[in-house]
């Protein structure tokens, strides 16, 4: 994972951990300044129990989202990372534009490029020129 990328998932998960931690901050809060009796005519009284029990409920939603996030940044990340060629044509998507195999080299690692047959092809094209001759 290059640094840019280690840096834009830690900046969301440290987002993430912003919000968790303000929902944590504001159900103490709500509970010191007994909003709920005035609020709904609950019981007054700051309530030991109820406070952490919501804490410890915000606490394993906040882990369970945070390494799902984690996880699925990673997958993101690491997908972006597949050079997309297509199908048919052979062509690379650099940048949201399709260049042709000669023009990516050129641009994305400012080389030129040669054509060449490597021995597979080489094999299988002799094959063939050599079946074509006996045809005749």
């Amino acid at each position: 994972m290059s640094r840019s990328t280690r840096t834009h998932t830690r900046s969301v998960l440290i987002q993430q951990n912003i919000g968790f931690s303000i929902l944590i901050s504001l159900g103490w809060t709500t509970e010191f300044l007994d909003l709920a009796h005035i609020l709904y005519g609950a019981s007054s009284g700051f309530e030991w129990s109820r406070v952490i029990a919501r804490t410890f409920v915000v606490c394993l939603i906040w882990l369970f989202v945070h390494f799902t996030t984690r996880r699925l940044l990673d997958r993101l990340y690491y997908l972006e990372d597949f050079l997309r060629i297509c199908s048919w044509c052979r062509k690379v998507d650099h940048h949201g534009q399709w260049l042709t195999m000669e023009q990516y080299f050129g641009a994305k690692f400012n080389t030129e490029t040669s054509h060449g047959i490597c021995p597979e092809c080489s094999r299988v094209q002799i094959e063939k020129f050599e079946a074509q001759s006996r045809r005749k």
